[in-house]
């Protein structure tokens, strides 16, 4: 139970109660009893009467209370030393260090100027002095010698780090350091933004690292200010509206799937609750209502939901303290001998005074890092220059018109589908409007008519003049066509329209997000007085005024904006110019994840590029280039293969060369590629050289293991030969005892269900590929030829239709299902409203083949054919429904006098259809169909056609 003393001061002050759960257990809840402070607070006189018969009770808590000693103090930052030169301060160093670190990067900055508007030396000069006279000031320099100081070491020992993060990359400091990677004034990024000498706060450097150095920085920064002084950050995991589902119903012994369903009606988003789901999906709502086992899980998990559940590291915070940290916080080890994170979350780290640095991990830098090793690779064997992804042009037209035609999977912050919708309507043709891009692509400018404003003015359409409100903001909204975008145009408009200094206008800036009225009626009269005086029109700055207030709530961090589109553009750059080594990176950086494996792949076949199949004598544990044009399967992504066994193969194979039959097995180390890890590989077609076909391999597979295994132990043994003498070599295949014999292969749909179970996906064909010829008969067309068809505007030019094609994807939305169909033609959309759903849910599920009826039509929003479903059966339903006749081919080449018993035995169990069955008959010397009488007719089922 969970007691809290308090003392009779701090109780009278607060008029406080004291709650106490009595007989709290997870099966009762209990009640909680309210005491009043005559029930609870007792003079010592009354305290030594109740403990009357543990007298030692009282006497060790005063002597526990004597004992303690302990000081917080709040709202005082500390840091520890950094060691800097004899003779020098950390203010010093730092102002020494950012000067001559700017003259390096100068000479580089004048040249890229490419027009008479932009920055002069003299610029970057005032900036930075300026920008140091705040950090010294504000006590901050060394924060940013420590900041500089990792990611130095980061980048000299080849890890990857991010251009910058949020406000940080306002900072001309941080860029001369290499704490950030974009010219702030180039980009006009403000330093205020960052750290405002008239709103003292820590600095915060949000840091992206690659994921598989960001580690090796931490354990850097561990060993430099001592183990004992390096931690990560705590934090509590809750009882999520799934979670506490899943783990009541586990409690409670329900079974997994009823459980598991149950959990996938909640919504799947940021902040859903049970009690939002039950208002928002029908189909829980229904279940609950109607089901007395759902009911009771729902109902306990309403009362659980939101507590403590377990406790996790913060994925990026790192506290770094001044001395021992356990002179500051408590620490929690997760298991004996692993690293300790602070019992403090990280609010109340920061609370205490220490300082957090966020070590964040972004895929996308190991990405770029893995493509651009491989390019550099190719450029050394061709003497080219190597590649710095840092310097890349900003104004490629290959990349612009990779954007434009919407080919942006796995583009850094531009593949999601509402964003590709965006990406279509804007058109972006310079750098600066895909930092406008990440900044418009949240919901409060979708909802508020931004991006429509955004869209319409860049197009020039008549309908939207730009307007800029007054010649002053030209400047300053003529990059975002007279729409407030970026928090930094709020500072920018009251620092010149107002006269404002940029610290007050940071203020003001956050007096806008908050929106608190008191407030902003001082700071419209600030504002409105300052304007004046610079001779605007008292209208004019109020309705300027009411503008940016309503804008603020929606601007967006143009320094934070401005970084990631960075590294957009790096990854569509490289998409663009070398497709082949951008999408292996990709790809090996996903392919623990096979979902993302398999839209990977398909974009690969959209981009030209050919993905081989895995094989042990080509294939790396990652995917890798085999050509201008194709990449190689990765044996890393085959399920069941783990590391040690692809390293045991690839060991193997540099050192004694290429596979070419099941002496493969002897060859590798079976204790790492045992049995279950050698028949994904068969199935997964990784060993498809070695054998004549899978079905053979496969087969053959356990004796060539056990062969192995002998001829392990007896040379482990000593034992090859018995007289020392050397063995006769016997020719392969021949050696292991393996029979020659080759067995008929899988059939397409055996072979497909193996890839399909060990790479998640279809490589060398598709289910779909089975039904072609039926679905000429069954469908309206192809779904490339559907979507080929002109569209006719908005919702006009519906049509009925019939499509069919493999479910790729199923998403639930409120009282909608969203399918995606594939015929490998190409791909639609289908949406089934619940009452579809309901009347078909039992076909409908990933990986059917299904038919669908309904109305087809062009949706203007994402520039789509969708289908809208009245009718869904899976493809043995159509055909069985729709077949006009089963024919069967009887070829007499000789004596077949059981033919006619033969076949009554195989349609005997298929009889209860009405599909007539008509035999194609072919003799010695005539040939013709015969119609069986109507009491042969069948079901032509699936399996009675096989």
């Amino acid at each position: 139970n969970d007691v809290r003393f308090i003392d009779r001061e701090d109780f009278e002050a607060h008029e406080a109660r004291v709650c106490i759960h009595q007989g709290h257990t997870l099966d009762n809840p209990g009640r909680p009893r309210t005491y009043t402070e005559q029930q609870y607070l007792k003079s010592p006189a009354e305290m030594a009467e109740l403990f009357a018969d543990i007298p030692e009770a009282l006497e060790n808590t005063v002597e526990v209370a004597k004992r303690c000693s302990l000081d917080l103090t709040f709202g005082q930052s500390v840091l520890p030393d950094f060691p800097v030169p004899d003779g020098m301060t950390a203010d010093s160093y730092l102002r020494q260090t950012s000067a001559d670190s700017l003259e390096e990067r100068l000479s580089q900055l004048v040249a890229e100027a490419s027009d008479a508007t932009a920055p002069a030396a003299a610029d970057y000069r005032d900036r930075l002095a300026a920008e140091l006279d705040v950090i010294c000031g504000m006590g901050f320099p060394g924060y940013f010698l420590i900041v500089a100081d990792f990611i130095t070491w980061a980048r000299e020992n080849g890890v990857p780090v991010g251009p910058g993060r949020g406000s940080g990359a306002g900072s001309l400091v941080a860029y001369v350091l290499g704490i950030t990677d974009l010219d702030p004034i180039r980009y006009e990024l403000l330093f205020e933004r960052f750290l405002n000498p008239e709103r003292v706060s820590m600095p915060d450097f949000d840091i992206d690292f690659c994921m598989e150095g960001r580690d090796r920085v931490i354990d850097y920064v561990a060993s430099r200010y001592g183990r004992g002084s390096v931690s990560q950050i705590i934090t509590f995991g809750t009882m999520a509206a799934r979670a506490v589902v899943r783990d009541v119903g586990r409690v409670l012994g329900q079974p997994f799937g009823f459980v598991d369903r149950i959990a996938k009606l909640i919504p799947f988003e940021i902040g859903m609750t049970l009690d939002k789901a039950l208002a928002q999906d029908e189909e829980l709502k229904r279940t609950y209502e109607s089901e007395e086992e759902v009911r009771a899980i729902i109902d306990l998990a309403r009362q659980l939901e939101g507590l403590a559940r377990n406790a996790g590291k913060h994925a990026g915070g790192v506290v770094i303290a001044p001395g021992p940290l356990t002179d500051y916080t408590p620490l929690y080890f997760e298991e004996a001998g692993g690293s300790p994170v602070s019992q403090f979350d990280k609010d109340d780290v920061e609370s205490i005074g220490l300082v957090k640095f966020d070590f964040l991990g972004l895929r996308t830098l190991t990405i770029i890092d893995r493509a651009v090793k491989t390019i550099n690779r190719g450029r050394q064997e061709t003497d080219e220059e190597v590649l710095d992804i840092a310097h890349i042009p900003l104004e490629d037209k290959k990349t612009f018109a990779l954007l434009k035609r919407c080919a942006t999977t796995a583009v850094f912050q531009l593949e999601s589908r509402g964003m590709k919708d965006l990406v279509k309507r804007l058109q972006p043709d310079r750098f600066d409007e895909i930092v406008a891009l990440v900044a418009l692509f949240r919901p409060g400018p979708l909802q508020s008519g931004m991006v429509d404003d955004f869209i319409s003015r860049k197009h020039g359409k008549n309908d939207a003049p730009i307007d800029y409100f007054h010649p002053k903001l030209k400047s300053i909204l003529r990059p975002t066509y007279g729409v407030i975008l970026y928090q930094e145009q709020v500072m920018q408009i009251a620092q010149v329209l107002a006269g404002y200094t940029l610290g007050a206008a940071d203020l003001l800036r956050r007096a806008m997000g908050k929106k608190k009225p008191e407030e902003m009626a001082k700071q419209r009269g600030i504002f409105v007085e300052g304007a004046t005086s610079l001779g605007v029109a008292e209208h004019t700055a109020t309705h300027i005024f009411d503008l940016m207030e309503k804008f603020a709530g929606y601007g967006f961090n143009k320094s934070h904006s401005a970084a990631y589109a960075l590294l957009s553009y790096q990854t569509a750059w490289l998409k663009a110019h070398y497709p082949a080594a951008f999408m292996s990176a990709v790809l090996s950086a996903d392919m623990d994840h096979t979902d993302k494996v398999v839209t990977l792949v398909d974009e690969c076949s959209e981009m030209d590029l050919t993905v081989a199949p895995p094989d042990v004598n080509e294939s790396l544990y990652t995917f890798s280039v085999s050509g201008d044009r194709s990449l190689r399967y990765g044996l890393g992504a085959i399920k069941g293969v783990g590391q040690g066994a692809v390293q045991s193969i690839i060991d193997e194979r540099e050192a004694g060369g290429q596979f070419e039959d099941l002496d493969f097995c002897s060859r590798v180390d079976l204790q790492k590629a045992n049995k279950r890890v050698l028949e994904a590989l068969t199935k997964a077609g990784a060993l498809d050289r070695l054998g004549p076909n899978r079905a053979t391999l496969m087969q053959h597979l356990p004796l060539a293991i056990r062969r192995a295994e002998q001829h392990a132990q007896a040379e482990a043994a000593g034992q090859s030969d018995l007289f020392g003498m050397p063995s006769v070599v016997e020719p392969k295949g021949e050696q292991e005892g393996l029979p020659n014999e080759t067995l008929p292969d899988w059939s397409d749909a055996e072979r497909l269900a193996g890839e399909k179970e060990t790479l998640g996906l279809y490589l060398t064909g598709h289910p779909i590929e089975a039904f072609v010829d039926d679905l000429a008969h069954l469908t309206s067309g192809r779904i490339a030829d559907l979507s080929a068809a002109e569209p006719q505007g908005g919702y006009g030019g519906r049509r009925d239709v019939i499509v069919a094609g493999l479910v790729l994807q199923m998403r639930r939305r409120g009282n909608r299902v969203t399918l995606v169909l594939d015929d490998r033609s190409g791909r639609i959309e289908v949406t089934l409203f619940d009452e579809t759903f309901q009347a078909c849910r039992n076909v409908v599920a990933t990986d059917a083949v299904l038919v669908v009826e309904g109305s087809l039509r062009f949706d203007d929003f994402i520039g789509e054919w969708r289908v809208t479903a009245r009718r869904v059966v899976d493809i043995d339903q159509a055909r069985e429904e729709h077949a006009a006749r089963l024919l069967i081919c009887w070829d007499v080449n000789g004596e077949q006098s059981d033919f006619i018993d033969q076949l009554q035995g195989t349609l005997q169990p298929f009889r209860e259809g009405k599909c007539p069955v008509s035999l194609v008959y072919t003799g010695p010397a005539a040939r013709a169909r015969i119609a069986l009488g109507e009491d042969w007719c069948v079901r032509p089922s699936r399996e009675l056609i096989q």
